[in-house]
């Protein structure tokens, strides 16, 4: 038996967390710069908001029922989410972070030892909102996909009152025939679309639909999908993560970029950005690319790109810095605005099989690196960085409805007068 708890709208719930007032009011969270709606509670969806739409648009719809609109306060969601799953893992001896807000559980060495699931899963919610004060949902099911589709109706439907355990067939067909096929886990929009021309809208359907067909029109990871739905385990998750074969950092800036200097300091600081991440998973860079772009909602779109191969792989910040700098003199236009930059570093090495060059001019120099990312790491990001970043970094994301970040900021610490 498997298990998925979920936090509730958990950008919303995170934001409540430390201010009860807020709790049973309609709270959305933005995007980067106070774009795009990116979380909406259950009681802004009531009154209209929509996911994904731009803050702009909803503005009034939020002014006139009296939606608190708030900036990404991301420290505070890391955190309180890395407690969440401390709860959370104590209650399986085996657990899997699946995102921010996500995690699988897995009971199939003790299943014995939980007599009720339903009542296992009412402690864990109980656990996280005694300790955590965030609202979570629990499902269980016999395979990864029932217990990603249990969650999902135990959101959904009052009954089952925040925990759903699929551990019969009556009660998997029951849930299976009133769910589209479009929220089963691994079905994508595309994929959507092929199966209502196939006559399949629900989820019981597609479980019904034979699976040596299925393969024959998708592929073997729909196939899985629906053999998972049929109690057949053919998902696990991975305990060890394969590295990444392409890294970017892009962001929208908070001022626009409309000289030649303030787009060198975006891009070295994105370079910054990308080439720690790269040194992470111990990988070097081929291949760079530098890309820049006016914003959709101008009169005329223009984006621009530059890309760069180095003559020897590499993950040295000052060299890939230097050639983002040499990049951004191809890169820019005068009279443009540039509302959006970034870099992407693609044909990824594994740097720990490395073969120096004996006419490489400027070989990789890893202690430097080390000790440039462990200071990084002790005292806070950007403690160290390339005068190449700047100072006055304008560019930077702009956030003018941030909350305070209650538990990683000593000057933001909640205050109790007793």
């Amino acid at each position: 038996m498997y298990a998925l708890v979920d936090a509730n709208s958990y950008y919303c719930s995170a934001e409540q967390v430390f201010r009860p007032e807020w709790r049973g009011k309609p709270v959305i969270v933005l995007s980067n710069n106070d774009g795009c709606v990116v979380a909406a509670n259950r009681q802004a969806k009531e009154v209209g908001i929509e996911k994904f739409k731009p803050y702009f648009q909803v503005k009034p719809l939020c002014e006139q029922h009296g939606v608190i609109a708030l900036s990404s306060n991301y420290e505070l969601y890391a955190d309180l989410s890395s407690k969440m799953m401390q709860v959370i893992g104590r209650y399986a001896p085996e657990q899997k972070i699946y995102s921010i807000d996500e995690i699988f559980l897995s009971f199939e060495r003790c299943s014995k030892a939980i007599p009720n699931f339903e009542q296992h899963g009412i402690m864990i919610r109980k656990a996280v909102w005694k300790e955590c004060r965030l609202p979570v949902c629990v499902g269980f099911g016999r395979t990864l996909t029932l217990s990603k589709l249990a969650n999902h109706a135990a959101k959904r439907i009052p009954s089952f009152q925040g925990v759903c355990v699929i551990d019969s067939e009556q009660v998997r067909t029951e849930i299976l025939s009133n769910t589209r096929v479009g929220d089963v886990w691994g079905i994508g929009s595309k994929t959507e679309k092929k199966l209502s021309f196939m006559g399949i809208s629900t989820a019981l359907q597609l479980a019904n639909y034979p699976a040596a067909l299925i393969r024959k029109e998708f592929n073997v990871d729909v196939e899985r999908v629906v053999r998972e739905l049929n109690g057949q385990k053919c998902k696990s998750w991975e305990l060890g993560r394969a590295d990444k074969k392409q890294i970017f950092s892009t962001r929208s800036v908070g001022k626009r970029i409309t000289d030649i200097e303030s787009l060198k300091q975006a891009l070295s600081h994105h370079a910054h950005i990308a080439s720690r991440k790269a040194r992470k998973q111990k990988s070097l860079c081929r291949v760079m690319m530098c890309f820049c772009s006016s914003s959709p909602f101008d009169g005329q779109y223009i984006t621009r790109r530059a890309v760069h191969r180095f003559c020897f792989p590499t993950s040295d910040v000052t060299e890939i810095a230097r050639v983002a700098s040499e990049l951004a003199e191809q890169l820019y236009l005068d009279g443009v605005s540039f509302y959006k930059v970034g870099i992407g570093m693609l044909e990824l090495t594994d740097g720990r099989y490395e073969q120096p060059d004996l006419f490489n001019q400027n070989p990789n120099d890893p202690t430097l690196m080390e000790v440039f990312d462990a200071l990084n790491h002790r005292y806070g990001t950007n403690t160290l960085f390339l005068g190449s970043q700047g100072i006055d970094r304008r560019f930077e994301m702009r956030r003018e409805l941030l909350t305070p970040q209650y538990t990683t900021c000593w000057k933001d610490l909640p205050k109790i007068r007793c």
